[in-house]
């Protein structure tokens, strides 16, 4: 993929999901708006700062000094645990912090990192962090090896081709309007949407897997709504999925 490096991450079920590994040079931009945010928040406490400094010009530096540091190390492990791995320079860029081997990210993993970043951003512009994000297989800076964590780059979503996916075969589903209606109002996008891509995705898993995952698909669906036992009796689990994802997009 362009030169992009790839992490596999394989489930027990035996479905493998590649993720591409966001470039030393797209994190370094992704810090640049983060840099510029902790500035943004910096100033502004500034200015309240300001105001005690009318009082005692001490106590308003001293506290200057500890929302500087507050925000620097806060911002983003608040932003990171918070948005499940993102900070907004992240979220703009589209990557995202993940466990190495694809499990929840913990807060643990989260400070670790952050804290690490001290002897990354050494001796300056953080040379340490970049070179060996760079070498690195999977992209990690040294915060990176001590939280087990990685950094990965969404691609941005491509409108999926439905006739394809969807070619317009008879769905005995669309008969049952209110059904269908009912469907729709009970399934949130993100269910829709893992439907959606199990069908785009039904050729990349293995035949115990694939097999395995449109089954527990069509038992989910089937408890958002039931329809008649003469519409779905003789429907493979893969074909009934398709059908639900029929009337949720179509």
């Amino acid at each position: 993929m362009n030169g992009e490096k790839l992490r596999r991450i394989r489930t027990p079920e035996g479905v493998e999901f590649p993720l591409i590994i966001a470039s030393p040079i797209t994190r370094f931009l992704a810090l640049l708006i983060d840099v510029l945010c902790v500035q943004i928040a910096t100033g502004l406490a500034g200015i309240v700062v300001g105001v005690l400094g009318l009082l005692n010009s001490d106590w308003a530096g001293a506290a200057y000094a500890l929302a500087s540091a507050v925000l620097s190390l806060g911002y983003p492990i608040l932003m990171e645990w918070r948005w499940r791995g993102q900070t907004l320079g992240k979220r703009v860029l589209r990557l995202q912090v993940m466990d190495e081997q694809g499990l929840r990210l913990q807060f643990s993993q989260v400070v670790i990192r952050n804290l690490l970043r001290a002897v990354d951003v050494l001796p300056g512009f953080y040379l340490v962090g970049g070179v060996s994000a760079w070498w690195s297989a999977n992209g990690q800076r040294l915060g990176d090896f001590a939280a087990s964590t990685i950094v990965v780059r969404h691609p941005a979503a491509e409108k999926p081709d439905f006739d394809q996916i969807l070619p317009d075969k008879y769905n005995s589903f669309r008969e049952h309007a209110h059904l269908a209606a009912r469907l729709r109002q009970t399934t949130s996008a993100r269910e829709a949407g893992l439907g959606l891509q199990a069908l785009l995705r039904r050729d990349r898993f293995e035949d115990t897997a694939r097999v395995r995952l449109f089954a527990d698909l069509r038992a989910h669906f089937e408890q958002r709504v039931r329809f008649p036992a003469e519409v779905t009796e003789g429907l493979s689990d893969e074909t009934y999925v398709r059908n639900v994802v029929d009337v949720l997009f179509r």
